[in-house]
């Protein structure tokens, strides 16, 4: 299964990283836990196709060195967790994790059990360390649906799942297609999943980094635009599709020094790489990012008040920040498409992997 650029049907201005992923910001990591399990029709304990993906802005104390963060909703129809306080204070402070619609309680509960593991100091206050207050943290799950091919009621995913997408966590190349939370998405009425890309600022836009990371599952097989062609037009659509408004979730990493305010503006101009892959964000549909940076790491309650170095200025490398978003983004979307094997799930349901041959015929005509 090849990414876009193997094909030799899409180009960019901007040039990518080495992995071409949101791993390219440095420190960045990745990992996945894929459950594929049963067969058949739904039993209430499966079949499984379903996962949990985590993102890791960077290999220490998340908690005691959080990272300056914003969130952006572009449709709302979601059950996204820890949004309101990245919104307020304008920072993480647990990894990102990404699941299935009915398992963001049970992967929230894992990151906090986690998080107190690594801090026990959270909820009983800082009598050993002489600080004030008492300790929460707030964990940030998203999400989208995988109920078409996966048993959703009994939600598999918890504590020994995010356990396991952490200790797969990696710096390297990112899986893509069918793992992780991507396991039993849909994307245009193909089987979506999990997709990755970056892009490199030239030295005019200080050589900074930006990497993104889509959960697909959105949209009809008659929109997919790709690279400025109608593709969905013009390809056999999939057989026995059940098309529905679906959700995607945009993970944003970049090494640049920004503030939450500016990764804020960094989030809105997501859906405009959406966009350019042919969707119209249906009413139906949840439609999430997340965006942070890696640089300015804010301890978690400081004896006095600390500055960070931010780019105080932002605007004339701010056009350059959106097209290296938009650009990565989209991407990022046709990598999760593409990289997507067909999946049979429970009752048979189908999702089939989009045809790159087909794909590319109908990009050469």
């Amino acid at each position: 299964m090849p990414r876009i650029r193997e094909l030799g049907i899409y180009q960019s201005q901007l040039p990518t990283g080495p992995h071409n992923g949101i791993t390219d910001v440095a420190g960045v990591a990745v990992g996945h836990f894929t459950l594929i399990e049963g067969d058949g029709g739904w039993t209430g304990r499966g079949p499984f196709r379903t996962g949990v993906t985590v993102i890791l802005p960077h290999q220490g104390n998340l908690y005691e060195a959080k990272v300056a963060a914003a969130v952006h909703t572009i449709n709302g129809f979601g059950k996204v967790a820890g949004f309101e306080q990245v919104r307020e204070l304008g920072n993480l402070e647990t990894p990102i994790a990404l699941t299935s619609t009915l398992n963001v309680p049970r992967v929230a509960d894992a990151l906090m059990t986690l998080a107190i593991e690594q801090n026990p100091h959270i909820g009983l206050g800082f009598a050993a360390t002489g600080r004030q207050g008492y300790a929460s943290v707030n964990p940030v799950v998203g999400e989208t649906s995988d109920g078409y091919l996966s048993d959703m009621q009994a939600r598999p995913i918890g504590l020994d799942e995010v356990r396991a997408a952490l200790a797969d966590a990696v710096t390297g190349p990112v899986a893509e297609g069918v793992v992780g939370a991507g396991t039993g998405t849909s994307c245009y009425g193909w089987k979506g999943g999990i997709g990755t890309a970056s892009r490199v600022l030239p030295e005019r836009g200080e050589g900074y980094t930006i990497g993104a990371l889509v959960q697909s599952n959105f949209g009809r097989p008659e929109e997919l635009t790709i690279a400025g062609v109608p593709i969905g037009l013009h390809l056999l659509p999939p057989p026995n599709q059940r098309v529905e408004d679906g959700s995607i979730m945009i993970v944003l990493a970049t090494d640049a020094p920004l503030d939450a305010r500016q990764l804020g503006r960094l989030c809105q101009r997501a859906a405009f790489g959406l966009a350019r892959t042919g969707s119209t964000c249906h009413g139906g549909s949840g439609d999430f990012v997340i965006a942070f940076s890696t640089t300015n790491r804010v301890p978690d309650r400081p004896e006095r008040v600390v500055v960070g170095q931010t780019a105080v200025y932002e605007q004339p490398i701010m056009s350059l920040f959106s097209l290296a978003v938009i650009e990565a983004v989209e991407e990022a979307i046709y990598n999760s498409l593409l990289m997507a094997h067909t999946v049979v799930g429970r009752d048979g349901n189908t999702r089939y992997g989009l045809p790159a041959e087909a794909v590319v015929k109908v990009m050469r005509e």
